[in-house]
């Protein structure tokens, strides 16, 4: 949970005007039809294999454990963004109060925060059905699945918890404009009249000790299985363990480079409207995208969608 803040106390902004992503009245309904039939896919989506998982005991291994929690991320941070989106697109009211504003960056951040550990434990998972197949099974049992899910939901909520706390502590006086879709942390600090430097120390902090380590791990967890994979002789034995891995490794690659281009470049060099883009792509087209990816390339779960429909 957050800790309890004294909105007048510290700000003079009692709420927020989110922009949103264009203020021509004519394209207003087309874009709520455009997000609403992003928001339902990327449900319906993840519900199904959030279902399927959990009825096939086919599917009952340490991947799909990952990719069940990943869908629950995805529906959540949908949640979070869209609806209120949708809300502005209808009413016309752009408008959030500062501790709706607050809330939505902690669910924003927190749930990006445990996607990266989940695709962290998914790229480990991947290393050890690859590189350790004999070993696979003591490596990465029930327990270690539990723990490490448990783990990225507790360190994600905790970290995300401290960048929020440290946005509390700032004024906005000057304007209460967010020239964003949503209330980012680039955004805020932006707005904010007072020195964002234990904000910003924070965020490169976070980075360092988690955010690097978690990109290293992936990154080296692939270079392993890139090279173990090249060593098979058969084409066909290089082919299915490619099949094992590759859904996942595209996720990964979408999602490190949205993030990077995002939030990992000088201050001053980022761009509202590139923000914008980026962030429409990091927040509802990779969510969307995630279980149309594992599953159209996967044929354990196309077909136990078959068998789930069937029944």
């Amino acid at each position: 949970m957050i800790a309890p803040f004294d909105v007048e106390n510290m700000t003079m902004v009692r709420e927020f005007l989110i922009l949103g992503l264009s203020d021509n009245p004519q394209l207003q309904v087309p874009l709520f039809l455009v997000f609403l039939l992003i928001y339902l896919i990327t449900l319906l989506g993840n519900l199904v294999i959030i279902t399927v998982t959990s009825a096939e005991p086919c599917l009952h291994t340490p991947m799909y454990f990952f990719l069940s929690n990943l869908s629950l991320i995805d529906i959540c941070s949908t949640c979070t963004i869209i609806t209120k989106l949708l809300v502005n697109f209808l009413s016309g009211d752009k408008t959030i109060s500062y501790a709706g504003c607050i809330m939505q960056l902690y669910f924003f951040m927190g749930f990006g925060c445990i996607e990266a550990l989940l695709l962290t434990a998914m790229a480990y998972d991947r290393y050890a059905a690859v590189c350790k197949p004999l070993h696979y099974s003591l490596i990465i049992n029930h327990r270690v699945c539990v723990l490490l899910a448990a783990a990225s939901w507790i360190i994600g909520s905790l970290l995300s918890e401290m960048i929020t706390a440290s946005v509390t502590h700032l004024s906005f006086c000057a304007s209460n404009v967010v020239d964003h879709f949503f209330c980012d942390l680039m955004p805020l600090l932006k707005l904010s009249c007072t020195d964002t430097v234990n904000t910003q120390s924070i965020v490169f902090v976070i980075g360092a000790l988690i955010g690097v380590p978690a990109f290293s791990v992936t990154l080296v967890s692939y270079t392993y299985i890139v090279s173990a994979i090249l060593r098979i002789r058969s084409a066909e034995g290089k082919r299915k363990a490619f099949s094992t891995c590759s859904s996942h490794l595209t996720v990964v690659s979408v999602y490190y480079l949205s993030v990077f281009c995002i939030y990992l470049r000088p201050a001053s060099t980022y761009s509202q409207e590139q923000g914008k883009i980026l962030s429409v792509v990091f927040m509802t087209l990779i969510p969307m995208l995630n279980p149309i990816i594992y599953s159209l390339r996967n044929k354990e779960v196309k077909n136990a969608v078959r068998r789930v429909i069937g029944k």
